[in-house]
C-alpha cells in the first residue's frame, strides 16, 4: 500500500512538477530530505534501484524546478537514478509497483508518462537523443528548452563522445549535466567552486563572453588570444578543458547537493546560447550511510529494513554467473594467456574473484561494448587466449565490431553472453531476447546453449579450446543444482544428446527449458533431445528423427524469429521433412518486466504452458 503521505508534508503537496514550482526556494532543502526518505522507505518496501537515486535528488528537484517540465525536455541516461524523477512526476502512489509484474517500468518509459522524454535502459544515448530534441526545438522556434543528465560511467562510452562532437559543432541551445560521483566532494568543490559556478553561469560574465567574441572577431592573433585566456582562467579552477574544445561552455564542478545553489546556476544557465555543461559532483547512496559505503550492493536491493543489513539470500544452487567466475579462475591458473574483458560488468558477471587474484589477466572496459569487442580482436591477432563476458542484450551494441573484427577474421575469441533469455525485473531493454538470432547468421561462429552448470562449465571450456570465434549463453540466475565437477571435458562440435527416447513426437531443447521439458516429455512419451549447439547443428542426429518421427517441437529461451528453432526448420525442409512443425519460445513483442516465473508462465514457456501449446498444436 502507498506510504503515509503524513510524514512528507511537503511531498504531499507534489503531485507534478507545477506543484513543485509553487514552493519557495528556501522550502528546497527540506523537500529534498523527505523526497530522500520517502526513497529510501518506498524501495526497502518493494525493491528496486537505491543508490544512484539517492545520489540525485537536489538534482531532480533543481532540474524540474528551474526547466517548466514536460514542455522543456528532460532526458536521463540509463534510468537507474529516475525513481526521484518518478515521484515528482505523477507516480508517487504507485512507487511500490516499480518493476513488479504489470506495475512501473523501472526505467524511463515513453508510455507511461509524458515526463518521459526517451525510454532507456541502456547507457550513453542521452545526449545524442537531446541533440536531436535540440534541433527540433530549434526548427519549432517556441523557446523549448533541452537537458541530458549523463554519469561518470556513462560518458565514457564512444557514442556519448560522437554526440558531444557533434553537439559542439552544430552549436544548438542544449545543456548536457555531467553527474559524477565517483570521486567524494572534496574541498575544492565547495563553497568557493560553487560560487564561481554562479559567476560563470551568470549574465554578466555571459554577456561578456559573446560579446568579446563579436568584438575580436576580425582581430583573429587578439581573438586566439582572449580564447586562450579564458581556457587557462578556467583551468585554475575547473577540470572542463576537454568539453571547451568540444565547443560546450563548462561551468563546475559544483556540490550536487547544494540544491539552492543548483537551482541558482540552472537558472543562470537556461537561456545561454549554444550547448552548455554543467559539471556536478554528488554521491551515490546520498543520506543511506550503508548505501554511501557500499554503493555496488545497494545499487540494487531486494527489500530489506534500512535500519538493518540486507537480507542474506537464500542458499540456492549456484548463480551461471558464478559458475563462470568459477571456470574462468580454473581456466586463468592453466592458460598464461587467457585475458577476460569485460564492460563493466564485473560483479553482475561474476567476475569479482577473478579480478582480484588475476588482476594482469584482467580488462574493465568501462561502458564500451563496442571496444570490448574489437580490444579481444587484438588480443587474439596477438595469440592471446581472450574472453569477452558480457550481457546478451549490451553484446547487441558491439555487433558490428563481432562481425567485423572477430568473425570475418575467424579469431579465437569466446563470448561468455549472461544474462540470455528473460532477465525478469529490468523488462524489454534488458530481456536476452536476441543472440541465437544474430549469432546464427554469423559465418565461422559456433554457439552454445547450456542446459545445466556443468554443461556450461564443458561448453566454456570446448569454446575456450576451439581457436576460432565461438559463444557461450546462459541465463540469468540459478542453475539446475545438477553436482559440478572439476574435471572438464571439450564436447564434441555440433553433437547433440539424447536425453530420452519416445514416439512419434520429437522434443528438441535448446539450453535450460530442458527441465521444463523433461516432465512433457514423459507424460507425452516424446523423444527429447538436449541439442546443445545452435551452430552447428546436429544434422545428423535430425536427419534420424525426422526419419522416425512425424511431430518435432523445438523449444529456445531467444526470440522465435530468426532463432534456434529457424535453424531446425531451415534444415529439416531442406532434407524435404513432410512432417508438422512447432518452435516455442520468446514472442515477437517486447517481453515486460515481471519475475521470470511470471514471464514464463504468461508466454506459457513452464512446464504446464509447454504441454498446453504441443497438445492445442497437434491436436
Amino acid at each position: 500500500m502507498p506510504l503515509d503521505l503524513r510524514n512528507y508534508p511537503l511531498l504531499a503537496n507534489i503531485n507534478y512538477p507545477e506543484d513543485l514550482r509553487l514552493l519557495k526556494k528556501r522550502q528546497l532543502p527540506a523537500l529534498c530530505e523527505e523526497l530522500r526518505q520517502f526513497l529510501l522507505t518506498s524501495v526497502s518496501q518493494s525493491s528496486g534501484h537505491l543508490a544512484s537515486g539517492l545520489g540525485v535528488v537536489e538534482l531532480t528537484v533543481a532540474l524540474h524546478y528551474v526547466y517548466h517540465t514536460p514542455f522543456d525536455h528532460l532526458i536521463w541516461d540509463v534510468g537507474h537514478q529516475a525513481y526521484p524523477h518518478k515521484i515528482l512526476t505523477g507516480r508517487r502512489d504507485q512507487m511500490e509497483s516499480i518493476r513488479q509484474f504489470k506495475g512501473l517500468h523501472p526505467f524511463p518509459w515513453r508510455e507511461e508518462s509524458e515526463y518521459d522524454v526517451l525510454s532507456v535502459g541502456h547507457s550513453s544515448t542521452s545526449i545524442g537523443a537531446a541533440l536531436g530534441l535540440a534541433i527540433a526545438a530549434e526548427k519549432e522556434q517556441k523557446g523549448r528548452k533541452v537537458v541530458a543528465v549523463i554519469g561518470d560511467g556513462a560518458i565514457t562510452a564512444g557514442m556519448a563522445f560522437e554526440a558531444l562532437n557533434h553537439a559542439g559543432a552544430l552549436n544548438n541551445d542544449m545543456l548536457v549535466v555531467l553527474n559524477d560521483n565517483e570521486m567524494s566532494i572534496s574541498e575544492n568543490v565547495g563553497a568557493l567552486n560553487n560560487h564561481l559556478a554562479k559567476i560563470l553561469s551568470g549574465d554578466l560574465y555571459t554577456q561578456f563572453r559573446e560579446g568579446s567574441k563579436k568584438v575580436l572577431s576580425n582581430i583573429p592573433p587578439i581573438k586566439e588570444l582572449a580564447k586562450k585566456t579564458e581556457e587557462h582562467l578556467k583551468g585554475m579552477v575547473s577540470p572542463g578543458t576537454i568539453f571547451e574544445e568540444f565547443g560546450f561552455n563548462y561551468i563546475g564542478p559544483m556540490d550536487g547537493h547544494n540544491v539552492i545553489d543548483l537551482v541558482d546556476t540552472l537558472r543562470n544557465m537556461r537561456n545561454h546560447p549554444g550547448p552548455q555543461f554543467l559539471h556536478i559532483m554528488s554521491k551515490k547512496g546520498k543520506g543511506y550511510k550503508q548505501a554511501e559505503l557500499d554503493p555496488i550492493t545497494y545499487h540494487a536491493v531486494p527489500k530489506f529494513t534500512p535500519d538493518q543489513a540486507l537480507p542474506t539470500p537464500k542458499p540456492c544452487a549456484p548463480t551461471f554467473s558464478k559458475i563462470f567466475g568459477q571456470w574462468l579462475n580454473d581456466m586463468a591458473d592453466s592458460d598464461p594467456k587467457l585475458t577476460a574483458i569485460t564492460p563493466a560488468m564485473r560483479e553482475g558477471s561474476g567476475m569479482v574473484e577473478f579480478s582480484k587474484r588475476h588482476p594482469d589477466k584482467y580488462y574493465d572496459v568501462a561502458i564500451a561494448e563496442q571496444h570490448a569487442v574489437t580490444l579481444a580482436a587484438g588480443m587474439a591477432i596477438a595469440e592471446l587466449n581472450p574472453i569477452v563476458a558480457i550481457y546478451s542484450s549490451f553484446l547487441q551494441r558491439g555487433y558490428d565490431q563481432l562481425i567485423h573484427d572477430v568473425a570475418i577474421q575467424n579469431l579465437g575469441v569466446l563470448f561468455a553472453i549472461d544474462r540470455a533469455g528473460i532477465v525478469g525485473a529490468d523488462g524489454p531493454t534488458h530481456q536476452g531476447a536476441y543472440d541465437l538470432s544474430f549469432l546464427r547468421c554469423v559465418p565461422n561462429m559456433t554457439v552454445m546453449t547450456p542446459s545445466d552448470e556443468q554443461e556450461c562449465r564443458n561448453m566454456l571450456y570446448t569454446g575456450h579450446l576451439l581457436n576460432t570465434p565461438a559463444a557461450v549463453r546462459y541465463p540469468r540466475g540459478s542453475g539446475t543444482g545438477v553436482p559440478i565437477e572439476t574435471q572438464m571435458s571439450a564436447l564434441e562440435i555440433g553433437k547433440a544428446k539424447l536425453v530420452r527416447e519416445g514416439e512419434g513426437l520429437a522434443i528438441l531443447c535448446f539450453g535450460t527449458f530442458l527441465q521444463a521439458a523433461i516432465p512433457v516429455a514423459e507424460k507425452l512419451n516424446a523423444t527429447l533431445v538436449d541439442m546443445r549447439f545452435v551452430k552447428p547443428l546436429d544434422k545428423a542426429l535430425l536427419t534420424q528423427l525426422a526419419s522416425s518421427h512425424t511431430q518435432v517441437v523445438t523449444i529456445e529461451e531467444n526470440s522465435i524469429a530468426g532463432g534456434a528453432g529457424s535453424a531446425v526448420n531451415e534444415f529439416l525442409l531442406s532434407q524435404k521433412f513432410n512432417g508438422q512443425l512447432l518452435n516455442l519460445g520468446l514472442p515477437d513483442t517486447f517481453v515486460e518486466q515481471g519475475t521470470q516465473a511470471e514471464i514464463y508462465q504468461m508466454l506459457k514457456l513452464d512446464s504446464e504452458g509447454i504441454e498446453e501449446q504441443i497438445n492445442a498444436f497437434f491436436s
